[in-house]
């Protein structure tokens, strides 16, 4: 008899094979005469649309809302139905004696797994493989401590649950609105917050009115000693008059301190952590470091699971912390390191926290060896920030002397503040710190003041939001969003805001391309259609609390404590109201892009969309599906200033155009790409750029496709 392995995806099951030894390839698995592994494709079953449970509505009706089935049914996904059906005929096999589930160890892959499951009307036992890295040794660990798979039906649950009251909510309100006001419209309970908040802080922006003040310094002995009495002075001439009254005074020195103080590092990358650092120091958007990531993990086995919220480990990984060490030999931080592969560590360092640990630990390097040679530059910068920030919380604090010296001027005190650095610490992994020395200075001695200078200075208005940035509002949005109740703000803290770590990139991706949200130099504000989605949807779904108290709730079905039956119920009564309160509305929708273009299909005129990487033109009418790219920008360098250029047009009608101001048509590239001997740009290139979809998850395929919010 043989166990079957379940994996998420074709190269994790070629990990598992590889790992436990199992060696004969077949048609979509690996067998030996002990186990047989293979693989799911993402999702191979997903909820059905609302046309497979009724043909009238495949039209989207006002009237025929809300759409709320009695009983959710599940199909089989058509384009993975091949690797479903070999799954399915796998799992039926007389000698396959149980199921052992190695999806993702979180929510979202117990439910790959489960509806799979369900589906084939399993009835053997399950286990459950949960680890939080895919190299040999972490995989053959946990196939010594597989858990039973009845410990994990609660987090399956809450999936269930999840996944069943997003497409209630998704499908009902987005269908609602569509055709309320005859626009692609889409409403979620996660996006829209998103797009409020986005809203919030431009507003705070627009609103910000600059208020000038003055600082004055004392010039002593060469250093600058700043007004200590007030720091933010409006009347200049208050200044002024001060320093009239202060020239040709002598400056006491009247009180001299200096406190030892260590400054630790910052903690252990979480998802969201590594996406902000990421874009600060490399403009990398969230999209594309989790790639990323996913690539170091899953490719190339140099970083552990990447959708964690957490900043710790557990105490037991203590003793992998040689091995770790070891791999960093081949970076280079080699001479930092090589002093603490033999340290020993304790289980009481700052990083290890049991408790702040739920199902993933947070992201550093494995044991393997890296080849920086194979990485591509994107994984060699994230590689390198996972290993600094796990090298320096090894590293002891950074020692310093905080001084602080007070001179008075006729009564007038005035402060000079330093660091002495004591120890460097782990800011000498990054050579941070440089020796430095306090000037000498001599309490109740009197110096001369050399000169006195008055600052103008203005207060600035908040930053906009980058996609660093707004990531981590949407991790803590009870720091954004006004909430009369501080139970509200607690409940938010505690949920971990707006979406998931392993959702929020996939939103804000999703709010780009339904043109909700613009970057401009990397600055995200709402678009006219992004502010009119607000003034439309209901106040509840523009709100985090809602997205809040539901992970709330299903944190609880999570750990038993919570029926998904009675959460299921809320969510269709909270579907009902929300629909009527969008039948009942008055307000009106604007199209302000709306084009001279008529759709080649219906005729209608078409909406031009902003994209990511160009436009793109869309018909208004949602139940019209035809779209085309106008402009894109493309991999092609302008040969005077070498920026990308931006494709316009097909055909001989192509044009490349650069914001220097250079144009030439694609006739001109090929000639001048031939001159160089270079190959020129084939048609297929330009139609790859032209006929790329950027609206592939538009807010109406959404709604067909088991819409996630």
């Amino acid at each position: 008899m043989k166990s079957l392995i379940l994996a998420e995806k074709p190269s994790v099951a070629r990990d598992i094979a590889n790992a436990l030894n199992v060696t004969q390839q077949r048609n979509g698995c690996f067998e030996n005469n002990q186990y047989i592994v293979t693989w799911a494709l993402g999702h191979l079953v997903t909820n059905a649309t609302p046309e497979q449970y009724d043909k009238k509505f495949k039209t989207w009706d006002l009237a025929e809302l809300p759409i709320i089935p009695d009983h959710m049914k599940t199909v089989v996904i058509p384009k993975t139905k091949k690797q479903f059906n070999t799954v399915k005929s796998l799992m039926l096999k007389e000698n396959v004696k149980e199921i052992i589930i190695a999806t993702d160890a979180g929510r979202e892959g117990e439910l790959v797994a489960r509806l799979i499951l369900d589906k084939v009307h399993n009835k053997k036992p399950i286990k459950r493989l949960w680890i939080s890295s895919i190299t040999a040794k972490a995989i053959r660990n946990g196939f010594k401590q597989l858990k039973d798979g009845k410990a994990y039906l609660s987090l399956y649950r809450a999936a269930l649950a999840r996944s069943e009251a997003d497409w209630i909510v998704g499908i009902n309100a987005t269908r609602a609105l569509t055709t309320k006001y005859d626009a692609q419209l889409s409403l979620g309970r996660v996006q829209t917050p998103t797009i409020q908040l986005v809203q919030m802080r431009q507003d705070e922006i627009k609103n910000f009115r600059p208020t000038e003040y003055y600082t004055l310094e004392a010039k002593i002995a060469g250093q600058s000693f700043k007004l200590a009495s007030q720091h933010r002075i409006k009347d200049k001439q208050k200044l002024e008059k001060l320093v009239q009254r202060l020239k040709g005074k002598q400056a006491e020195v009247v009180d001299i301190q200096s406190k030892h103080k260590k400054q630790y590092p910052a903690k252990l990358y979480s998802l969201t952590d590594l996406q902000q650092d990421a874009y600060q120091r490399y403009h990398m958007g969230a999209k594309e470091t989790l790639n990323t990531l996913q690539n170091l993990y899953e490719r190339h086995k140099l970083a552990t699971y990447p959708r964690t919220d957490s900043n710790y480990l557990t105490d037991d990984m203590v003793d992998t912390f040689k091995e770790r060490l070891q791999a960093l030999l081949a970076t280079e931080y080699k001479a930092q390191v090589r002093p603490l592969v033999n340290q020993k560590f304790s289980a009481r360092m700052n990083i290890i926290n049991n408790q702040k640990v739920s199902d993933h630990h947070a992201i550093i390097p494995t044991e393997i060896r890296p080849d920086m040679n194979v990485l591509s530059q994107r994984e060699q910068k994230l590689y390198l920030m996972i290993a600094e920030r796990f090298i320096e919380n090894l590293l002891p604090p950074y020692e310093y002397d905080a001084v602080k010296v007070v001179c008075k001027i006729d009564g007038e005190s005035f402060e000079f503040q330093d660091k002495v650095t004591v120890q460097p610490g782990f800011k000498a992994l990054k050579s941070e710190t440089t020796p430095s020395q306090m000037p000498t200075f001599d309490k109740d001695k009197s110096y001369t003041v050399q000169g006195f200078n008055i600052q103008a200075h203005e207060t600035t208005p908040p930053a906009y939001f980058n996609e660093g940035t707004l990531l981590k509002a949407m991790e803590n949005p009870q720091k954004f969003f006004d909430l009369k109740d501080s139970k509200h703000s607690q409940t938010l803290k505690q949920t971990g805001g707006i979406g998931t770590v392993a959702t929020r990139a996939d939103i804000i991706d999703k709010l780009f391309n339904m043109n909700a949200i613009e970057a401009r130099s990397g600055q995200i504000r709402v678009t006219s259609k992004g502010r009119q989605i607000l003034d439309l949807a209901p106040q509840e779904l523009t709100s985090p609390l809602l997205t809040a108290e539901w992970e709330e709730k299903l944190t609880q079905i999570e750990k038993g404590k919570y029926d998904s039956c009675a959460f299921m119920k809320e969510m269709k009564n909270f579907t009902k109201d929300i629909v009527n309160e969008i039948k009942n509305s008055e307000q009106k929708y604007k199209h302000d892009n709306l084009t001279s273009t008529e759709c080649p299909t219906c005729g209608k005129f078409m909406i031009r969309v902003k994209t990511k990487n160009g436009q793109m033109l869309v018909c208004q009418d949602p139940s019209c599906k035809t779209k085309k790219n106008v402009q894109r920008k493309t991999n092609a360098r302008c040969p005077n200033c070498h920026k990308k250029m931006t494709l316009f047009g097909k055909g001989k009608q192509a044009t490349y155009r650069c914001v220097c101001g250079h144009s030439e048509t694609q006739e001109q590239m090929d000639r001048r790409h031939k001159n160089k001997g270079k190959s020129k740009v084939s048609k297929r290139e330009m139609k790859k750029y032209m006929g790329k979809e950027e609206l592939d998850n538009n807010p109406f395929q959404d709604a067909l496709k088991n819409l996630k919010l």
